[in-house]
């Protein structure tokens, strides 16, 4: 541990005991699952939690799953440097919803899958379903190891924990219950979690509210800061973060997660009803905009606190993740206890994160690369899927040693998800919702899409946007009482004296930059995730017709019906109203729709058990 980073303080015997606890009480839940379902030994009550979770606690883990320790350390940093516009995010996450309860959830759910590569197959070919198994897989590795390093890294330096300590005590904890109580255990945690991570950053925002002399004081300063940059309208397509790139972008990205992602559609499909699988998604959107909520005003709190001094240029901290941490290091040093909270939140957001992956991979490699290929017992594949929990959560320990070696890659594989998830999202698109395309169009989509993200997003990593494309916001070390030899204003330095031209011939500029440098590759990271998407779905569409697609007859329970949609309900309702028909008809049709199942062979519990009884 350096010597400056005692500055802020350190950990006491209080921090420990309250972060210890929070793993405790994780482990604890664990247990408490594997004991209470140690009667049944099938694989999907232990990668599904049995299809019978109701709402609440689906939702809150929804929220949790994707919410980690990045949110808790890195959206205050963004907001302090770049200013509050990344509440727009609100937007984006509400779109999101609309467009998964409305366009994937019914399709998932009335095919009661495990995997939605499963989809893949029914619906194109196994070489499809092969294709996106694997690149999820890669996708979840590679972010798990991050997740579970990056908070490591950030705490470590400023509070002094032990960082190999951290990263394998969260490691093993999360295998642990995943392996033991399965998916009911990862949803019940999650649910813990979400509540430790709200809890730490209100003991921040709270104490900074106090130290600074109320809300309106921290918005003024905010407001002087020009951190409430909420006016930026500007559609230019290489600005980092503006309105558009954030509702446009961050929706695509929001919508490869919870519209596809494994971890997420296993969760809503796991619940008993269509109704509370869609309730799931709205109560979920609740739990996101408060943590967007408490997250930007956190920064704002940053700002608010350090305005006159900026720990960061002063060099007190190495990163901008750090800030957070520094902070809570600062003003909650003299509570024994509260820094302590506020790691342990940090770290639930890891651990929730991390838990969900372990069990969407586990999920994903039993339904996509064991089951078709064996033949297996479901109590053999319910101890496979207990073996899988364990060695993937190795492998994102392991992943998380690599992590520490990549350094600087951090920024990347956050945006390996658009990379990954963009074209994925094409894929299952190209299902739902083009009848007529077929399994080539979606290969070649998917393919195309791939690589045009991949060189996009290795190329913005090669060449990094221009300053005045991501316009950090402007930071004093004015007010700090040490004495600074090299102090200096980092914005003037950053900028370039004259930008290049792009009208020249050459395909490299003087500078030795490619042309598609200061155009292409700058393109700001959220759009990522739409450029794959909308390749590979054009690409999938184009194939198909022209390899004879529209005389595919597909079965139409595997796209987008009418019936599926809240809207066909609403209109419906509405003519029925009017029209006020009465006779036997109606009444069965409207004792349909208030069951909320409109295939009267998929009654959850029921076919599960004759399914079961079957097999064995």
């Amino acid at each position: 541990m350096s010597g400056d980073s005692l500055v802020a303080g350190s950990f006491v015997v209080a921090d420990y005991a309250v972060f210890a606890l929070m793993l405790l009480v994780s482990a604890a839940v664990g247990v408490y699952f594997a004991w209470l379902d140690r009667g049944q030994g099938s694989s999907g009550d232990f990668l599904m939690g049995g299809r019978r979770l109701t709402a609440l606690p689906v939702s809150l883990s929804l929220t949790a799953s994707f919410m980690s320790a990045i949110t808790v350390l890195s959206n205050p940093a963004e907001v302090y440097r770049y200013g509050a516009n990344i509440g727009f995010y609100g937007l984006s996450y509400l779109m999101t919803m609309v467009v998964t309860s409305e366009i994937f959830l019914p399709v998932f759910y009335r095919l009661a899958i495990t995997s939605t590569y499963e989809y893949l197959e029914l619906r194109f070919n196994r070489a499809t379903r092969l294709l996106g198994t694997v690149l999820f897989i890669v996708q979840t590795i590679l972010y798990t190891g991050i997740v579970i390093y990056a908070p490591a890294l950030a705490l470590n330096q400023v509070t002094g924990m032990d960082l190999w300590g951290a990263v394998i005590s969260t490691g093993v904890v999360c295998t642990f219950y995943c392996t033991m109580g399965g998916l009911r255990a990862v949803v019940w945690t999650d649910v813990f979690q979400l509540g430790v991570m709200l809890a730490g950053f209100l003991s921040v925002i709270i104490r900074s509210v106090v130290v600074q002399g109320g809300v309106l004081q921290v918005i003024s300063d905010s407001q002087q800061g020009g951190r409430l940059n909420f006016g930026d309208f500007d559609t230019n397509p290489l600005r980092r973060h503006t309105f558009w790139t954030i509702t446009v972008g961050g929706t695509f990205v929001w919508v490869s997660i919870y519209g596809i992602n494994q971890a997420q559609v296993q969760r809503y499909i796991s619940c008993k009803s269509i109704t509370h699988a869609r309730l799931s998604l709205y109560i979920n959107l609740v739990g996101l905009l408060s943590i967007l909520l408490c997250s930007v005003f956190a920064g704002m709190c940053l700002f608010s606190v350090y305005k006159r001094c900026d720990p960061w240029t002063a060099g007190l901290v190495s990163a901008p993740d750090q800030l957070m941490p520094y902070l809570v290091m600062d003003i909650l040093g003299d509570y024994p206890g509260l820094p302590g909270l506020f790691v342990a939140a940090a770290y639930s957001g890891s651990l929730s994160t991390v838990s969900s992956s372990i069990n969407a991979l586990a999920a994903v490699t039993v339904e996509d690369l064991i089951k078709p290929y064996t033949n297996m017992s479901e109590r053999h594949l319910s101890w496979i899927s207990k073996g899988l929990s364990l060695v993937y959560g190795v492998g994102c320990i392991g992943m998380a040693g690599l992590a520490s070696l990549m350094g600087g890659i951090l920024q990347a594989v956050i945006s390996i998800f658009g990379i990954i998830g963009g074209p994925l999202l094409g894929v299952f698109t190209l299902g739902i919702l083009c009848p007529f395309a077929n399994s080539k169009g979606a290969v070649s989509g998917l393919v195309l899409g791939l690589l045009v993200s991949l060189w996009v997003g290795i190329g913005a990593q090669v060449y990094p946007p221009p300053p005045e494309m991501t316009r950090p916001l402007s930071l004093t070390t004015e007010g700090c009482n040490f004495n600074a030899t090299d102090s200096f204003n980092w914005t003037s330095t950053a900028l370039p004296t004259q930008p290049a031209s792009i009208t020249t011939a050459p395909v490299h500029h003087l500078d030795g930059k490619p042309l598609l440098a200061d155009s292409w590759y700058s393109l700001s990271y959220l759009y990522f995730s739409p450029i794959g998407t909308i390749i590979t779905v054009s690409v999938g569409l184009l194939v198909s017709l022209l390899t004879g697609g529209w005389k595919l007859k597909v079965e139409s329970s595997l796209t987008l019906m009418k019936e599926d949609t809240t809207l066909y309900h609403l209109f419906k309702f509405f003519k029925d109203r009017v029209t006020r028909r009465t006779g036997e008809l109606d009444l069965t049709r409207d004792r349909e729709e208030k069951t909320g199942s409109t295939n009267p062979a998929f009654s959850d519990v029921e076919l599960d058990l004759t399914k079961g009884s079957i097999t064995k």
